[in-house]
């Protein structure tokens, strides 16, 4: 299975008093690179978090999103009803000594320390929850990599089919090539002949015979095409493996563009480039 290091996934999650929301983005990268932002009650399960991602993710940079939300904010909120009591009773006994009565200000008495707090998530309980919903979206991450890594695939393989159709474009006008590269030679030679020159005669011929000898390159370019279609059939990990195969296919397509004497090979160099270059921009975003 191919993956593609670009990919979003989101889930959320709601529990009694309050919901949890992951969202994951990755993007290409030369490797794994996982920031993690967390609310400060979660704070501690930045290593869990970063650990999941690695067992999960190979390649990427890689932000991973903790929202958490109190449902009910009215709710979460606990009145100690004792010291309002208290503090009313208070309240009454210093205006009787001040000789100044009057009602008590609830709103005065709200605002003293302790009479509202806001109820506590039970810790334990709200890191398994944030964890587990964790692992849903890294799976939810997981298939929208598969998805877009299946049609990365088919996009290589379209260029694949496009190089293999070059090449045998250049194979079958070499017999015209050569029989051109025969001609000139000969005619090269008459000019040597009339002006006898031994040096000159030696460097045609060898500069010929390396213009005309692309079969290596030819051999070396459908090779490689055969090892990435295998590459993208078995699948994994296999970005770097990738990357690489582009260098070797981009050095061949060089090389026979160097030794190129006749229009038609250039064409077909030039266009094996450009199919190079598209794969090598989709091999990118592999992991």
């Amino acid at each position: 299975m191919i993956r593609s290091m670009t990919a979003f996934a989101r889930t959320d999650r709601h529990l009694e008093g309050y919901s949890l929301a992951w969202e994951i983005k990755s993007v290409n990268h030369r490797y794994l690179e996982v920031s993690p932002r967390l609310p400060e009650s979660v704070r501690a399960l930045e290593n869990a978090v970063r650990e999941r991602c690695r067992q999960a993710l190979a390649r990427g940079k890689v932000e991973v999103t903790l929202r958490l939300q109190q449902d009910n904010a009215d709710a979460a909120l606990e009145l100690n009803e004792e010291l309002v009591k208290q503090l009313s009773d208070v309240s009454r006994r210093v205006g009787d000594l001040v000789q100044h009565p009057g009602q008590v200000n609830p709103m005065e008495i709200l605002r003293y320390p302790g009479v509202l707090s806001t109820r506590e998530l039970d810790a334990e309980q709200l890191h398994s929850e944030a964890l587990s919903l964790l692992d849903e979206t890294l799976t939810a991450l997981l298939d929208t990599r598969a998805r877009e890594g299946e049609q990365l695939g088919k996009l290589i393989e379209d260029r694949l089919d496009g190089i293999t159709d070059q090449v045998a474009i250049v194979r079958s006008a070499l017999p015209r090539i050569k029989d051109a590269l025969r001609e000139r030679l000969r005619n090269r030679v008459k000019d040597v002949l009339d002006t006898p020159d031994p040096d000159r005669l030696e460097q045609e011929l060898v500069l010929l015979a390396q213009k005309m000898d692309v079969d290596e390159e030819l051999d070396r370019l459908a090779t490689h095409v055969t090892e990435v279609r295998r590459i993208l059939k078995k699948g994994g990990h296999i970005g770097r493996r990738l990357d690489f195969l582009m260098q070797e296919l981009n050095r061949e397509a060089n090389t026979l563009a160097s030794k190129s004497v006749d229009s038609e090979t250039t064409a077909a160099a030039v266009e094996l480039k450009v199919l190079i270059e598209q794969m090598r921009e989709q091999i990118q975003n592999i992991e």
